[in-house]
């Protein structure tokens, strides 16, 4: 009598072979998108201002508050300086010593203290009556500039802060109109 076989046999050596084929080929498939870094990982905070640290103060939405009526704001007017400093030590405490421009003499009024791992409020963002945070681990300042050179929307502007125990940086800092209507 014959026989019809109608697969053939498969020996136990090929059976573990494709189930490691199998194995790796779901490896790979699934290493794919490992190591990627996503993409809202990487995404800047959605604010007007710029962004700089220097040793431990980070310094956050920094940007010069101003509505420009004309082509220029002109030589001679004051703007304010808007800003948040972080200070991301938890033990040392630290103080702004000054801040200066290239665009106008910086003056800053009031407690520049940045605590640890607290905050120092500059200049009061548009459409707040206080500034923002709460007060018992935070300080609030105010830095206009006083301008000797004329100053346009779409340009950035070199501002170097001076700190007691962090040192020296420097950030551009954009012209943002903040929330008050344009008047023609």
């Amino acid at each position: 009598m014959n026989r019809i076989r109608t697969g053939l046999p498969i020996r136990l050596s090929t059976r573990v072979a494709l189930v490691g084929l199998a194995a790796l080929f779901a490896a790979v498939l699934t290493g794919c998108g490992a190591g990627q870094i996503a993409q809202t990982a990487v995404q800047e905070p959605a604010v007007n201002g710029n962004r700089t640290t220097i040793n431990n103060i980070a310094l956050r939405n920094v940007r010069i508050q101003a509505v420009q009526p004309n082509d220029f704001i002109q030589a001679g007017r004051t703007v304010e300086l808007v800003l948040v400093a972080v200070n991301q030590s938890p033990d040392v405490a630290d103080r702004l010593v000054g801040i200066s421009s290239d665009i106008g003499t910086v003056t800053v009024t009031g407690d520049g203290r940045v605590p640890a791992s607290g905050m120092l409020f500059i200049g009061r963002p548009d459409g707040q009556n206080v500034a923002p945070g709460p007060l018992d681990s935070n300080n609030a300042a105010k830095a206009t500039v006083n301008l000797v050179k004329p100053i346009s929307n779409g340009l950035t502007y070199n501002f170097t802060f001076t700190f007691e125990k962090a040192g020296q940086g420097s950030v551009s800092v954009p012209i943002s109109a903040g929330l008050a209507p344009h008047e023609g």
